[in-house]
């Protein structure tokens, strides 16, 4: 039936493993809230340690993880490291993330155009 479709066009196999691999990073709730943190804004281990509820040596190891997947950066100031989501999509993933989410716990077909009770990310670039 696929076939038959014009537009049909499967992605590739190692886009199909890195997206896999973004939807991993992001099955943990401490790595969402971390992320959320980042939308926010420039951050350190301690403060997301803070907002996010976890110990600062959980934090770091999700932070190593969640940078080698590509989803932050970190930039090192003297001995401290500032990290930050490393871009728009990250924005734009967990924002759908959530929002599916919401619709999800609510019963809310996702086409709703009803209000959603997640505070929106935040307006501009994290590039």
């Amino acid at each position: 039936m696929h076939t038959t479709q014009p537009a049909f066009d499967m992605p590739a196999d190692e886009q199909v493993h890195l997206a896999a691999e973004s939807f991993r990073m992001l099955a943990d709730p401490t790595r969402i809230k971390v992320l959320w943190a980042l939308l926010q804004g420039e951050s350190s281990v301690a403060c997301l340690a803070e907002l996010a509820g976890a110990t600062p040596t959980a934090v770091s190891q999700h932070l190593a993880k969640l940078r080698l997947a590509g989803l932050v950066a970190g930039r090192r100031e003297g001995t401290f490291v500032y990290y930050s989501a490393a871009n728009d999509h990250v924005r734009r993933l967990l924002s759908q993330a959530l929002f599916h989410a919401d619709h999800v716990d609510r019963d809310i077909p996702a086409d709703s155009t009803a209000p959603h009770t997640h505070m929106a990310p935040p307006v501009g670039s994290v590039d």
